[in-house]
């Protein structure tokens, strides 16, 4: 293990390896593909510049090649400064290409969820644009454990409760099992100076409160431990929400038949599965044929024309669409016909 830091004959100083440095090089190197080139989601903070930083160190030993794209949300004063100054953060590391985005922020859902799309279309041009495997995204587990929270305050189902998932399409996280502190810590220890985002001490947005000010009244009144154990239940129903899905998929085709304008679900197969299995059917079928999300609200009244049926007209769903009983189908139409048409299994 190399002592202290040294200038290395090919360039820049590197690190002591501490702990925190090696957490987090071992956590992206078990995440890196075999070939291709991974981009580094950079803002500046902590998180992501230590990802960075471990990115630069193990994807050439990996064979990969690592860049870093920046994006400048625009959205406080000096952020296209902020923005640079990550991106030569990123070039000093080693990452190439750096690139750096702008983008415009709109109103849609919110400013956190408008500025959460335009950052992703951003990643996603990027990664199309030089071709990258894996776009590394710098979520802790204190991330983590915060998204839970923040589900369960809201009611929000197991696929809310799961969390992130470490690998989502072109998408991988592989600080989920990181405690925040150890980035920063990776910081430190590195050399390097992450960019605090006032943003992430304003408790106008709920993340922060719960950041800030929940998670820490759990830890004093119930002891330590409380963020593992609420990313430890995110993967738990991770793992129950995939199996779930698997099991829809390998069903869904058995009980489903063409209707016009949609698609009709046997009734008699929905009323012999439990409610869990029924009602993610539901979901699953309006989601796949509409492009739609049902509220707990609405799956359960539609469920009940499968359990607690006396005749009840259609039920309007989100997007224009409607469910009607008709004999022995749900309908699932755009035109309210419950005609289903002929299929051969």
């Amino acid at each position: 293990m190399p002592s202290d830091q040294h200038m290395d004959a090919a360039g820049p100083r590197r690190p002591r390896l501490t702990p925190p440095i090696a957490d987090v090089r071992r956590a992206v190197r078990a995440m890196l593909p075999d070939v291709g080139t991974v981009l580094v989601a950079l803002s500046g903070g902590a998180d992501s510049l230590a990802l960075a930083a471990a990115a630069a160190f193990e994807a050439p030993r990996a064979g990969v090649a690592a860049g870093a794209v920046v994006v400048d949300h625009g959205l406080q004063p000096g952020s296209a400064e902020v923005a640079e100054r990550a991106a030569r953060a990123a070039r000093e590391l080693g990452l190439d290409p750096v690139l750096v985005r702008h983008v415009e922020v709109g109103d849609e859902g919110g400013p956190e969820a408008s500025a959460r799309i335009a950052r992703y279309a951003a990643l996603d041009a990027a990664a199309r644009e030089t071709g990258a495997a894996l776009v590394l995204l710098g979520h802790t587990l204190d991330d983590q454990a915060e998204s839970v929270l923040l589900g369960l305050a809201r009611g929000s189902g197991a696929a809310s409760l799961s969390g992130m998932a470490p690998v989502s399409g072109r998408y991988a996280r592989p600080l989920l099992g990181i405690r925040r502190a150890t980035t920063r810590q990776a910081c430190l220890d590195a050399g390097l100076e992450p960019w605090d985002d006032p943003h992430n001490l304003d408790p106008a947005y709920a993340r922060v409160r719960v950041r800030e000010r929940v998670l820490p009244v759990l830890e004093a009144e119930l002891g330590p431990g409380i963020a593992e154990a609420l990313a430890r239940t995110a993967e738990q129903l991770r793992e129950d929400d995939a199996a779930f899905a698997e099991q829809i998929e390998e069903f869904i085709e058995e009980i489903c038949e063409p209707a016009e304008a949609g698609i009709a679900v046997s009734v008699a197969a929905l009323a012999a599965n439990p409610a869990a299995l029924r009602q993610r059917i539901i979901r699953h079928v309006v989601a796949s044929e509409f492009g739609v999300s049902l509220s707990r609200t609405q799956t359960l009244e539609v469920a009940r024309l499968v359990t607690e049926w006396h005749g009840q007209g259609p039920i309007d769903l989100p997007g224009g669409a409607l469910v009607t009983r008709a004999g022995a189908h749900l309908v699932f139409s755009t035109t309210g016909s419950t005609e289903v048409l002929e299929h051969d299994h």
